[in-house]
């Protein structure tokens, strides 16, 4: 079989885990004023790139997908758990939760996950989407990289969802847009695999201050 069937499968909008219910704070951003143009979106999102999955959301989720493919069990609980430590609000906790639940479901449904996964998937009271997302990877036989260029490129196209919905942004305008972005992505993967654990960190405050902000939003559309 095709490698590439298993890599678009895991970065289909198609994976019935939710990930367009939430937006990350871009809603917030939106209604606040602080994203106004495709202009002020790309400064958004290029920053949250660069400062914060670059430097600590991918290479900790490269890790997991690394220790889940070597069938390194405690190296991927104590990522687990890293992860769950790392959420800065509860809706950015509820996300990874729910999304993790909600793959779960559907790994425990399917035959390609072996029975060394499923063991580490069972003794998971709660997994996030980090350690599920790394397990798919491994049923799937998709190679670490290709699962983080899969999970980053889903982040990319899922906050582009939310900037046609919200701002609004024609269609036209999102390819530009990600026209202008890709590179960046692409930088951020590479940077990802480089990264040592001890460099790893981020301070997204304002990824943060958004995320509670939009906890208290009266109207909106999106989980988080």
């Amino acid at each position: 079989m095709k490698p590439a069937w298993a890599l678009l499968r895991l970065a289909s909008p198609q994976l019935p885990i939710g990930g367009y219910s939430y937006s990350q704070g871009l809603e917030w951003a939106i209604d606040s004023g602080l994203i106004k143009d495709a202009e002020n979106a790309e400064r958004w999102l290029a920053d949250q790139l660069a400062l914060n999955l670059a430097r600590f959301e991918a290479p900790l989720l490269l890790a997991h997908c690394r220790a889940a493919d070597e069938c390194d069990w405690p190296r991927l609980q104590q990522l687990a758990e890293q992860h769950r430590a790392s959420r800065e609000t509860s809706e950015l906790a509820l996300e990874s939760r729910q999304m993790g639940y909600s793959l779960r479901q559907l790994l425990e449904g399917l035959p390609e996950l072996d029975d060394a996964a499923r063991e580490a998937l069972a003794a998971q009271d709660e997994p996030g989407l980090a350690l599920a997302w790394a397990l798919a990877a491994r049923a799937w036989q998709i190679t670490p990289d290709d699962a983080l260029a899969a999970w980053l490129w889903g982040w990319l196209e899922n906050q582009l969802a939310v900037l046609m919905k919200v701002l609004p942004l024609g269609q036209q305008a999102a390819q530009r847009l990600t026209s202008r972005l890709l590179p960046q992505l692409d930088a951020a993967q590479r940077q990802a695999a480089a990264l040592s654990p001890e460099h790893w960190g981020s301070a997204a405050f304002g990824l943060a201050l958004t995320s509670m902000a939009h906890e208290r939003q009266y109207s909106r559309l999106f989980r988080s």
